[in-house]
């Protein structure tokens, strides 16, 4: 996670598909490179290397956008030492998911798929962000397509870790986008990213639909028994949606009165982002603010929910997308990796 050429080289050998990629330290020899259009998409995707709080990667439509993100990366220092190397990738097109799944260092259990909501904008559009809001599990990744993903993207680095002597233990994120295939009928797969954690907002709508007790499961990543662990999931849904201060994902302010908090019901999950305590009650501290969880036995229902305690929470040019959950699958037909 905190370096994605590590990730991108690692996924190239063991086979686990990704973006067509090179990467670059030096301004000069990275806009040449983008000069000599060595991709067939006419897009670009610019990530600082590093860990850069979900603001390092851009999505570029074309040449004009990639050279200004080259700039504000490797010039201006825009991301300190995480921006000092970057990756240059291919733009791909189709669904985003994402898949987390248990490890012990050997064996893998899979999390219900969720899909994120990146985009600030209704309908994704503008900027990336750490994330708006998300739903799982996700209506297309079929059984089928999450075994694929099991034996092709997660298994694989799994057994690479482990053969390198440093065996991988605890939750593997990956952030994946899937092709429409128009002839074979598989669906390509490919690797956007890895995460060496619980991904937010994620974990906000799969850990909720967990039926058993995480300690043991837990424990038996530790003690490398994961395959004799009995894990359960709810047959239900869950949603989420971020509630952000005015100007994320790009400057705002702090110290902001927040009202409503307490007017949360049981079936709304509140979880806090960016908030603190202050003798005068609890105020804005980051720009996503607070997320607002709930579950039900469908989609809808949850969706309904979470929007329900968006609507008692207040504060000062307070945001949030109004479509989570909702957006058709022609506008998420965009390549959107956030961190």
């Amino acid at each position: 996670e905190s370096s994605k050429t590590f990730a991108k080289t690692l996924m190239k050998k063991v086979g686990v598909h990704t973006a067509k990629f090179d990467t670059f330290s030096d301004y000069a020899s990275a806009l040449d490179y983008l000069h000599t259009n060595p991709f067939s998409s006419p897009g670009f995707v610019i990530k600082a290397d590093g860990l850069a709080a979900g603001k390092g990667v851009f999505v570029c439509d074309g040449i004009g956008s990639a050279v200004d993100a080259l700039r504000r990366t490797l010039l201006d220092c825009e991301f300190s030492e995480a921006g000092g190397r970057v990756v240059i990738e291919e733009r791909l097109v189709g669904r985003e998911l994402s898949v987390m799944a248990f490890c012990d260092g050997s064996h893998i259990v899979l999390m219900p798929a969720a899909r994120d909501h990146k985009r600030i904008g209704a309908g994704d559009t503008g900027p990336n962000t750490g994330g708006m809001g998300a739903y799982a599990p996700v209506p297309d990744a079929s059984p089928e397509l999450m075994i694929r993903i099991k034996r092709t993207v997660m298994q694989p680095v799994v057994d690479e870790m482990r053969d390198r002597g440093t065996p991988y233990v605890g939750v593997l994120y990956a952030g994946l986008i899937i092709n429409d295939s128009k002839n074979s009928g598989i669906e390509p797969i490919h690797t956007l990213e890895f995460n060496c954690r619980f991904g937010d907002p994620e974990t906000q709508v799969v850990l909720p639909l967990l039926d058993s007790d995480i300690v043991p499961v837990m424990l038996a990543c530790l003690d490398a028994t994961l395959d004799r662990a009995s894990i359960w999931w709810k047959p239900a849904a869950a949603a989420t949606v971020v509630i952000a201060a005015a100007g994320y994902p790009g400057h705002y302010e702090n110290g902001l009165a927040i009202e409503g908090l307490d007017q949360a019901t049981p079936e709304v999950m509140v979880f806090h982002a960016g908030t603190k305590t202050t003798a005068t009650g609890i105020v804005t501290s980051g720009g996503r603010v607070v997320s607002m969880t709930a579950t039900s036995a469908t989609l809808e229902g949850a969706l309904d929910l979470a929007y329900s305690g968006v609507r008692n929470i207040h504060f000062s040019g307070m945001q949030y997308r109004g479509d989570i959950g909702r957006v058709s699958n022609a506008s998420q037909k965009v390549h959107e990796t956030s961190t």
